[in-house]
């Protein structure tokens, strides 16, 4: 492959053009706003019309409103490469310039092809052999509308060479590689704290993915460095741009493992032209209740099994309780009665009828009014029964007993406040020692109660087979129904248990998803060994699709030499994913002698990184119960940090909990006491692994335990 980087100086005849032709889109864009927002202050003039026509006039507005959003480009690049290809005319030849979304002029010619059209695709996936009519693809090197530098990979015989270039493969990764130095160019740079989007440099195999069809699973195994993230979100857009309709109604779905990942990604689809993605966690998808409990792993392990369902809906049929003793109620001058062999007719008919348990409440209330208006000496009407007595403390208690109304949290807070009820659901379930561990003293009312992560699975599962509580009308509220999404997407889906795939399941419309994770970094209560183990809790109405991403862009090859030892410790049959590019130096590994020269060595090697980093993120990845003491050793040294929160990485440097790394992508990391991070964790091995393939350019290691065996 021919292929060549020309930097901004008068070296390519064609730069001032390019330059000139970028900046042009810039001024057409900004044309399309301008007529955007005129047309929809027009529509906005006022509430006359008729109804058709209001309601016309509001779908419009709608849409324009999404248009504009789109436009926001930020300091997104607009455009970004360039194809020439042949054309059905003889000797012609016909150029579109890729970028982020389409652009036309005032004739309505187009100006910028989006990056998702058909007509894009060779500049993602041409190659020597499958040229796909391309003369030309030519990469920009750009920041906003700055055309910097310029890259060319010119096809046909004397260039790419005909039947050369296969793409991927063979020994050395970066062959097949599209627009190398523009590649480099960008995975050079420093990163802010969030992770950016790759429209401008994807490969084929990314693309491959990104473009595959809608229906059924989608996993995307990658090892760190791969892109598994980016490739899922840019997936995610390219599905809204090819079903826009019914996508766009039917909603889609962003599930990450924790509040710093939701903040890393926040920009990747808004910068790709899609502001309207709903991005979660888990504990996101659970109203009404606070999050915040830390449990023990063998807890997590106990409510991560799948067992937990048969566990929660036995202890959902414990509450549909007959009456122990007849009820006699004082009715006009006399009595009715409920008799307690009729209070088990009602109840079995009411599971007979009824799959959900709220959904039987109306049921057995009238149920329960004709059985005492039919044992009235002289007859009566049940609905005079029901006038008389609702409301009264003996009905009420008629009712608790026999079919109360429950919220998911008054369920499992009466469960595992009782060590009786959790062994009359769980015994022959699960082993005593497993049913006995979730087990809290209760509180005194819900609103003090917090809830750990792996809750909100059990929360959700629970709320499924309740059903919606009836309103007074009878009716049931559909607020309470569990939305569905026309697709998801799950990232580090290897760290969920079945409990909470079966709660991403139960969200999705179709089967529509698109999975990533990577099994070497399992680091969950359950962590599966295989994808078998994951594909089993998730939609099988098609046939799911494994593919895999070999090539790491973002680790430089000396640190993943050091990350490979631990992984192939960690999981002996898996394998690591080949790097691209060379660092700088070495990883660096320092000795100290005690818990003082730790810090000093830490603090001393932070200082140099961020003098050299140019306004990159630094982080210190620590085992989770240091993180104080190393923020006040950082304190005392006045060293401006900050921590890996909800708010992100929003300081050049960060002290980030082992916990929390993964998935993150940062210039220079400094991992401390890698021992400590191995012990910490049930997959200790596989979370080291983690925490060693964050960095884009160095990584420092600083110990005083002796370094686990897989690292020598």
């Amino acid at each position: 492959m021919e292929s060549r980087l020309v930097s901004m100086t008068q070296q390519h005849p064609e730069l001032e053009q390019e330059q000139a032709y970028i900046l042009h889109a810039y001024e057409c864009l900004e044309a399309s706003r301008v007529g955007a927002l005129k047309i929809r202050d027009l529509t906005s003039s006022g509430p006359g019309g008729t109804f058709q026509a209001r309601l016309e006039r509001n779908v419009f507005d709608e849409n324009l409103v999404h248009r504009l959003e789109q436009l926001e480009l930020g300091n997104a690049a607009l455009v970004f490469g360039r194809i020439d290809r042949t054309s059905e005319y003889e000797d012609a030849v016909e150029s579109f310039h890729i970028g982020r979304l389409a652009v036309a002029d005032a004739n309505r010619e187009p100006v910028v092809v989006d990056w998702r059209a058909p007509v894009a695709e060779p500049f993602y996936r041409a190659t020597g052999r499958e040229q796909m009519g391309l003369l030309r693809r030519r990469h920009f090197v750009v920041e906003g509308p700055q055309l910097l530098a310029l890259e060319d990979e010119l096809f046909g015989e004397g260039h790419l060479g005909v039947g050369q270039d296969e793409g991927l493969g063979g020994d050395d990764p970066r062959q097949g590689l599209r627009g190398y130095s523009t590649l480099l160019t960008a995975l050079g740079r420093s990163r802010t704290g969030q992770l950016g989007d790759i429209v401008a440099t994807i490969q084929a195999e990314q693309d491959e993915i990104i473009r595959s069809p809608q229906a059924g699973v989608l996993v995307v195994q990658g090892g760190p460095g791969t892109g598994k993230t980016v490739v899922a979100l840019h997936r995610a857009a390219y599905l809204l741009y090819t079903h826009r309709f019914p996508l766009e109604d039917q909603g889609v779905l962003v599930i990450g493992p924790n509040r710093v990942f939701l903040r890393y990604i926040e920009r990747v689809l808004p910068s790709l032209g899609e502001a309207g993605v709903q991005q979660v966690i888990l504990a996101d998808l659970i109203p009404e209740v606070q999050f915040g409990l830390r449990e023990s792993s063998n807890v997590a392990r106990v409510k991560g099994n799948k067992r937990i369902a048969k566990v929660i809906d036995k202890a959902i049929t414990d509450r549909e309780r007959p009456l122990r003793e007849d009820v006699q109620l004082p009715y006009g001058v006399g009595f009715v009665r409920l008799r307690a062999e009729e209070s088990v007719q009602i109840i079995k008919a009411a599971r007979r009828r009824y799959h959900r348990h709220n959904q039987a409440r109306r049921y057995v209330e009238n149920e329960v009014w004709a059985a005492l208006a039919a044992s009235f000496r002289s007859g009566a009407d049940a609905e005079d029964i029901r006038d008389a007595l609702t409301g009264t403390p003996e009905i009420r208690a008629v009712f608790e007993r026999m079919w109360p109304v429950l919220t998911p949290a008054q369920l499992l807070h009466d469960l595992f406040g009782s060590k009786a009820l959790l062994e009359l659901a769980a015994n022959g379930i699960l082993p005593e020692s497993d049913y006995l561990a979730l087990y809290r003293e209760r509180s005194e009312s819900l609103d003090e109660v917090r809830w750990s992560n792996a809750d909100a699975a059990l929360l959700d599962e629970v709320r499924f087979l309740l059903g919606p509580r009836p309103r007074k009308s009878g009716k049931v509220d559909e607020t309470d129904e569990i939305r569905t999404f026309g697709h998801i997407v799950v990232d580090e889906v290897q760290d969920l248990t079945p409990m909470q795939l079966r709660m991403v399941t139960r969200r999705s419309l179709s089967g529509s998803m698109t999975v990533v994770g990577d099994i070497a970094q399992a680091t969950g209560p359950l962590a599966p060994n295989d994808w078998k183990d994951v594909l089993e809790h998730l939609p099988s109405r098609k046939t799911p699709r494994i593919v895999g991403l070999s090539v790491g862009y973002r680790i430089p090859a000396q640190i993943m030499e050091l990350a490979d030892k631990v992984m192939h410790a960690a999981t002996p049959g898996l394998r690591a994913p080949r790097s691209v590019r060379d660092g700088d130096e070495v990883p660096i590994i320092t000795t100290v002698e005690s818990a003082d020269a730790l810090y000093e060595a830490v603090i001393a090697r932070a200082r140099v990184l961020l003098q050299q980093s140019g306004g990159g993120r630094t982080a210190i990845i620590c085992p989770d119960d240091t993180i104080d003491q190393m923020s006040s050793a950082l304190d005392a040294a006045s060293v401006p940090h900050g921590r890996a929160q909800a708010a992100g990485l929003d300081e050049n440097l960060s002290i980030v909990p082992a916990s929390l790394a993964k998935g993150l992508e940062l210039d220079d990391v400094i991992v401390v006491e890698p021992s400590a991070i191995v012990a910490d964790d049930a997959q200790g091995l596989r979370l080291l692994y983690v925490t060693l393939t964050r960095s884009t350019r160095s990584l420092t290691v600083v110990h005083r335990m002796p370094l686990p065996d897989a690292m020598l």
